[in-house]
Formats: C-alpha cells, sequence, structure tokens
C-alpha cells in the first residue's frame, strides 16, 4: 500500500517572516530566526490565504481568503488536523518530523515492544508515530484542548485505539508520582516551553526547571532503557548546552545533538527552528 502523499511545504523565509503550506492553504507567519532577505519573489508572499501579525501581546490573524474553521495536512506518514489559534499556532510543528521519523527506527532496533513517554506531548506527533511503531505511550500534556486535540489526530490516523494512555497533567507532579509508584519507561520524549502553565496553573519556567525535570525523566527509564529525547525552541538553548544537560544526567551512552530545521526546500535557505539532543543506550 503506498503512502500518501505530504502536503507541507516550507516555502520561504526572509525579513523575519516564514512562509510555508499546509494542506489547502499557504500561511504568512512571523520567524524571529529569519534575519536574512526571501529567497522568493514578493508576489509567492502575497499569495498567503493568511497573515499572522504581533499587536502588543497579542495576535491578529488577516485572511485574505476564507478559512475553514478546521482542515487536515499530512506530513511524515501522519495526518493532523489543524486550526488557526489566537497563538500563530496551527497544530503542527513540522520541525519534529525528524524526530517522527527517526525514533519508530530506534525503537524497532530494540527487537521489544518498548514503553514510552511523552512529555509536553501538544498534538500528539511523536505519540502517533510510536503508538505506530507499536510503542505502548504515555501522552501527557498539561493542557485539555491539546489533550482532545492530540485524540482527534489519533483518530484521523486509524489509532483511535492504539496503546496511548491519555493523560492531563503537570508534568513534574506526574513523574514524581511515576517515581512513587516504581513506574518506568524504555523511552521518554520531551520538549519543554521556555514558560508554561501545569494543569492546575503550576509554573514551569526552563531556566529554573530544566536540571530538576530531566533527574526526575532519569528516575522513570528503566535499566534496559533505549532513548531520550530532549528539544527546545528557548532562545540561547544551543545543541551543546542540550547535549551537557543530558551528559550531565546520563553519563553513559551516546549523545547526538543538532539544530532543527523546517523540511528542506532547496529553493530557499534553511531555517533554523530549536535545537535537540537524543542520548540512546549503547
Amino acid at each position: 500500500m503506498s503512502q500518501e502523499p505530504e502536503d507541507y511545504i516550507f516555502v520561504d523565509a526572509g525579513n523575519g517572516r516564514k512562509l510555508e503550506r499546509f494542506g489547502a492553504y499557504l500561511l504568512d507567519r512571523p520567524c524571529s530566526q529569519a534575519l536574512w532577505r526571501p529567497s522568493q519573489p514578493e508576489q509567492l508572499w502575497r499569495q498567503a490565504d493568511a497573515v499572522f501579525t504581533r499587536e502588543g501581546r497579542d495576535g491578529v490573524w488577516n485572511r485574505r481568503r476564507p478559512i475553514a474553521n478546521a482542515w487536515n495536512c499530512r506530513l511524515a506518514g501522519l495526518r493532523f488536523e489543524l486550526q488557526l489559534t489566537d497563538f500563530g499556532h496551527v497544530g503542527l510543528f513540522p520541525e519534529h518530523a525528524l524526530a517522527w521519523r527517526q525514533l519508530p527506527e530506534l525503537a524497532a532496533k530494540a527487537g521489544r515492544q518498548l514503553t514510552l513517554l511523552n512529555l509536553f506531548a501538544y498534538s500528539g506527533g511523536a505519540s502517533l508515530a510510536l503508538a505506530k511503531a507499536d510503542c505502548q505511550v504515555c501522552h501527557l500534556d498539561a493542557s485539555k484542548k491539546m489533550l482532545l486535540w492530540a485524540r482527534r489526530n489519533a483518530a484521523l490516523n486509524g489509532l483511535g485505539t492504539a496503546a496511548i494512555r491519555w493523560i492531563c497533567d503537570d508534568v513534574q507532579k506526574f513523574l514524581r508520582r511515576e517515581i512513587r509508584r516504581k513506574n518506568q519507561y524504555d523511552a521518554i520524549i520531551l520538549d519543554p516551553p521556555s514558560f508554561g502553565r501545569g494543569s492546575r496553573q503550576e509554573l514551569f519556567q526552563i531556566d529554573a526547571h530544566m536540571l530538576e525535570l530531566l533527574e526526575l525523566c532519569r528516575q522513570v527509564l528503566s535499566k534496559e532503557a533505549e532513548f531520550l529525547f530532549l528539544s527546545c525552541h528557548t532562545p540561547g538553548y544551543t545543541p551543546l548546552l542540550l547535549k551537557n544537560l543530558l551528559r550531565q544526567i546520563m553519563p553513559e551512552g551516546d549523545i547526538q545533538a543538532a539544530e532543527m530545521t523546517l523540511p528542506e526546500n532547496k529553493q530557499t535557505l534553511p531555517l533554523p527552528s530549536g535545537t535537540y539532543a537524543c542520548w540512546q543506550r549503547e
């Protein structure tokens, strides 16, 4: 059975903006990393169906053409429900496609069914990719809205009855409870925000809580753990910084770290979109 063609395209970036096609719609959004000039002509940028601008602390979508309340987009073998949100997000961070493609391969190499914990799990891309790879997944996010969104994505991918536990909770509180229960996992994926609130408004600040968070993760990893994948979009958190953090927590094993970029388009310049570090058992 042939795989459906992908319909996400990174079109261009420059002048502090990025232009992307998400399925049926071409969207123009802010991007602080894109300090260079656009590679594509201005005429192409004018074709955007919607443009997001920030005004003070709020943001506004300028719809140039009618856009559905929700629509679908395919990337890395997965289908996603998308929406225009007040924050300029659409429910999909395409730079994570790297993990959705590579981590199932690591899981397959283990030669056994893995238990996987996905923290700050958002709309479920990693959870779905690993569930398709026959992992038993625990998907955790502090937002009930995002949890429901992720479950809709599971249904879109025929994974509505897959081995996924859906949990709405504060990450650190959940990890401490798992340690007390002596529950462990063979792999962990986490993408902590710079700043966030838990399910009961618990404060998370990456600079203050990252080391503690990683230590809690280490304690719930099994002795036969296969990998821990850490990604981050916080300015200043370089690949080397993430690698050093993981090395102190996980002194044994191999760690690879690099920038995340949007899926490549040969007609434009690569766009840095966060960093990652991946620990693997040797």
